[in-house]
Protein backbone atom coordinates (compact mmCIF):
# COMPACT_ATOMS: atom_id res chain seq x y z
CA UNK A 1 0.00 0.00 0.00
CA UNK A 2 1.36 3.28 -1.09
CA UNK A 3 1.12 6.89 -1.39
CA UNK A 4 -0.44 7.55 -4.74
CA UNK A 5 0.07 11.09 -6.00
CA UNK A 6 1.82 14.36 -4.11
CA UNK A 7 3.98 15.43 -1.33
CA UNK A 8 4.40 11.70 0.02
CA UNK A 9 4.10 9.91 -3.33
CA UNK A 10 5.32 6.58 -3.41
CA UNK A 11 5.78 6.31 0.00
CA UNK A 12 4.99 3.05 1.39
CA UNK A 13 2.41 2.91 4.15
CA UNK A 14 2.21 0.12 6.96
CA UNK A 15 -1.20 -1.51 7.44
CA UNK A 16 -2.33 -3.72 9.90
CA UNK A 17 -2.42 -7.47 10.10
CA UNK A 18 -6.20 -8.32 11.61
CA UNK A 19 -9.05 -9.13 10.82
CA UNK A 20 -10.66 -5.76 12.16
CA UNK A 21 -9.13 -3.53 9.81
CA UNK A 22 -8.89 -3.88 5.80
CA UNK A 23 -6.71 -1.59 3.85
CA UNK A 24 -9.08 -0.32 1.34
CA UNK A 25 -7.55 -1.55 -1.91
CA UNK A 26 -5.43 0.79 -4.47
CA UNK A 27 -7.16 0.58 -7.30
CA UNK A 28 -10.05 1.64 -5.50
CA UNK A 29 -8.58 4.16 -3.74
CA UNK A 30 -6.98 5.26 -7.43
CA UNK A 31 -10.63 5.58 -8.60
CA UNK A 32 -12.07 7.64 -5.32
CA UNK A 33 -9.22 10.28 -5.89
CA UNK A 34 -10.17 10.98 -9.06
CA UNK A 35 -13.44 11.77 -8.77
CA UNK A 36 -12.99 13.86 -5.79
CA UNK A 37 -9.21 15.67 -7.04
CA UNK A 38 -11.09 19.06 -7.63
CA UNK A 39 -12.36 19.07 -4.13
CA UNK A 40 -9.25 18.00 -2.36
CA UNK A 41 -6.76 21.18 -2.10
CA UNK A 42 -7.19 23.27 1.19
CA UNK A 43 -10.00 20.84 2.14
CA UNK A 44 -10.17 20.00 5.70
CA UNK A 45 -10.71 16.33 5.92
CA UNK A 46 -12.18 13.94 8.13
CA UNK A 47 -11.18 9.85 8.07
CA UNK A 48 -13.80 7.79 9.98
CA UNK A 49 -12.82 4.39 11.13
CA UNK A 50 -9.28 5.45 9.49
CA UNK A 51 -7.42 2.35 9.86
CA UNK A 52 -4.10 2.75 8.63
CA UNK A 53 -4.35 6.48 7.65
CA UNK A 54 -4.24 5.67 4.17
CA UNK A 55 -7.27 8.06 3.14
CA UNK A 56 -6.44 10.87 5.02
CA UNK A 57 -2.66 10.70 4.17
CA UNK A 58 -3.54 10.75 0.25
CA UNK A 59 -5.63 13.32 0.91
CA UNK A 60 -3.00 16.00 2.59
CA UNK A 61 0.16 14.42 0.25
CA UNK A 62 -2.40 15.59 -2.59
CA UNK A 63 -2.71 19.42 -0.57
CA UNK A 64 -5.42 19.26 2.38
CA UNK A 65 -5.20 21.77 4.96
CA UNK A 66 -5.49 19.43 7.62
CA UNK A 67 -7.17 15.55 8.00
CA UNK A 68 -8.63 14.11 11.26
CA UNK A 69 -7.93 10.90 11.84
CA UNK A 70 -11.19 8.79 13.94
CA UNK A 71 -9.99 5.37 14.59
CA UNK A 72 -10.69 3.72 18.18
CA UNK A 73 -8.05 0.62 18.23
CA UNK A 74 -4.87 1.51 20.19
CA UNK A 75 -2.84 -0.29 17.13
CA UNK A 76 -4.52 1.21 14.41
CA UNK A 77 -3.94 4.84 16.16
CA UNK A 78 0.11 3.89 16.63
CA UNK A 79 0.14 3.00 12.76
CA UNK A 80 -1.42 6.22 11.77
CA UNK A 81 1.29 8.15 13.27
CA UNK A 82 3.95 5.94 12.09
CA UNK A 83 2.60 6.44 8.79
CA UNK A 84 2.12 9.95 9.14
CA UNK A 85 5.79 10.55 10.57
CA UNK A 86 6.81 8.38 7.41
CA UNK A 87 5.47 10.68 5.25
CA UNK A 88 6.29 14.21 7.20
CA UNK A 89 2.86 15.19 7.27
CA UNK A 90 1.99 14.88 10.79
CA UNK A 91 1.53 18.86 10.75
CA UNK A 92 -1.44 18.53 8.99
CA UNK A 93 -3.13 15.76 10.80
CA UNK A 94 -4.98 15.22 14.13
CA UNK A 95 -5.55 11.28 15.58
CA UNK A 96 -7.89 11.14 17.87
CA UNK A 97 -8.28 7.40 19.18
CA UNK A 98 -12.09 7.17 20.09
CA UNK A 99 -15.10 5.98 19.35
CA UNK A 100 -16.93 7.39 16.26
CA UNK A 101 -19.92 8.93 18.54
CA UNK A 102 -17.24 10.46 20.69
CA UNK A 103 -15.19 11.72 18.09
CA UNK A 104 -17.88 13.17 16.36
CA UNK A 105 -19.39 15.10 19.20
CA UNK A 106 -15.85 16.45 20.34
CA UNK A 107 -15.49 17.56 16.57
CA UNK A 108 -18.56 19.54 17.25
CA UNK A 109 -17.07 21.01 20.66
CA UNK A 110 -14.15 22.50 18.93
CA UNK A 111 -16.33 23.49 16.03
CA UNK A 112 -14.39 21.68 13.29
CA UNK A 113 -16.58 21.01 9.93
CA UNK A 114 -15.28 19.34 6.98
CA UNK A 115 -15.55 19.13 3.44
CA UNK A 116 -14.59 15.83 2.67
CA UNK A 117 -15.59 13.16 4.98
CA UNK A 118 -14.57 9.01 4.33
CA UNK A 119 -16.41 6.86 6.52
CA UNK A 120 -15.29 3.19 6.02
CA UNK A 121 -16.58 1.09 9.48
CA UNK A 122 -16.02 -2.78 9.73
CA UNK A 123 -18.50 -3.76 7.36
CA UNK A 124 -20.42 -6.26 9.35
CA UNK A 125 -20.90 -3.46 11.73
CA UNK A 126 -23.60 -1.21 9.56
CA UNK A 127 -23.02 1.52 11.49
CA UNK A 128 -22.45 3.63 8.23
CA UNK A 129 -26.21 5.37 7.85
CA UNK A 130 -26.04 6.25 11.73
CA UNK A 131 -22.41 7.82 11.41
CA UNK A 132 -24.23 10.04 8.56
CA UNK A 133 -26.96 10.90 10.82
CA UNK A 134 -24.94 12.29 13.61
CA UNK A 135 -22.60 14.31 11.20
CA UNK A 136 -25.79 16.24 10.08
CA UNK A 137 -26.83 16.58 13.32
CA UNK A 138 -23.58 17.75 14.70
CA UNK A 139 -23.53 20.40 11.63
CA UNK A 140 -19.96 18.72 10.74
CA UNK A 141 -20.41 18.66 6.89
CA UNK A 142 -19.52 22.09 5.44
CA UNK A 143 -22.21 23.23 2.68
CA UNK A 144 -20.31 22.45 -0.53
CA UNK A 145 -19.02 19.26 1.37
CA UNK A 146 -19.28 15.50 0.28
CA UNK A 147 -19.04 12.34 2.18
CA UNK A 148 -18.03 8.66 0.86
CA UNK A 149 -19.12 5.40 2.63
CA UNK A 150 -17.22 2.46 1.63
CA UNK A 151 -19.24 -0.55 2.11
CA UNK A 152 -19.64 -3.99 0.92
CA UNK A 153 -23.42 -3.23 0.77
CA UNK A 154 -24.68 -0.70 -1.20
CA UNK A 155 -28.22 -1.63 -1.00
CA UNK A 156 -28.42 -1.41 2.75
CA UNK A 157 -26.86 1.92 2.97
CA UNK A 158 -29.01 3.10 0.06
CA UNK A 159 -32.29 2.06 1.31
CA UNK A 160 -31.52 3.51 4.81
CA UNK A 161 -30.12 6.97 3.18
CA UNK A 162 -33.20 8.01 1.41
CA UNK A 163 -34.36 8.73 4.64
CA UNK A 164 -32.06 11.32 5.09
CA UNK A 165 -31.75 14.84 3.07
CA UNK A 166 -28.23 14.27 1.10
CA UNK A 167 -28.22 13.84 -2.47
CA UNK A 168 -26.44 10.50 -3.48
CA UNK A 169 -24.51 11.84 -6.45
CA UNK A 170 -22.23 8.79 -7.51
CA UNK A 171 -22.17 5.28 -6.82
CA UNK A 172 -18.95 3.02 -8.12
CA UNK A 173 -18.66 -0.77 -7.55
CA UNK A 174 -15.12 -2.36 -7.24
CA UNK A 175 -15.69 -6.23 -7.14
CA UNK A 176 -17.75 -6.91 -3.42
CA UNK A 177 -16.83 -3.02 -2.55
CA UNK A 178 -18.70 0.05 -3.78
CA UNK A 179 -18.63 3.71 -2.76
CA UNK A 180 -21.05 6.00 -2.21
CA UNK A 181 -20.76 9.64 -2.96
CA UNK A 182 -23.08 11.83 -1.27
CA UNK A 183 -23.57 15.51 -0.68
CA UNK A 184 -26.46 18.14 0.51
CA UNK A 185 -29.64 18.30 -1.52
CA UNK A 186 -29.97 21.39 -3.32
Amino acid sequence: MRVISGKARGTKLESIDDISTRPTLDRVKESLFNIIQNKIESSTVLDLFAGSGAIGIECISRGANKAYFCEKSNMASKMIYKNLTKTKLEDKAEVIQKDYKKCLQMLKEKNISFDIIYIDPPYRDDIAVDAVQRILSLDLLNEEGIIIIETDDEKREESKLQEIKLNMYDLRKYGRVSLIFLNRKG
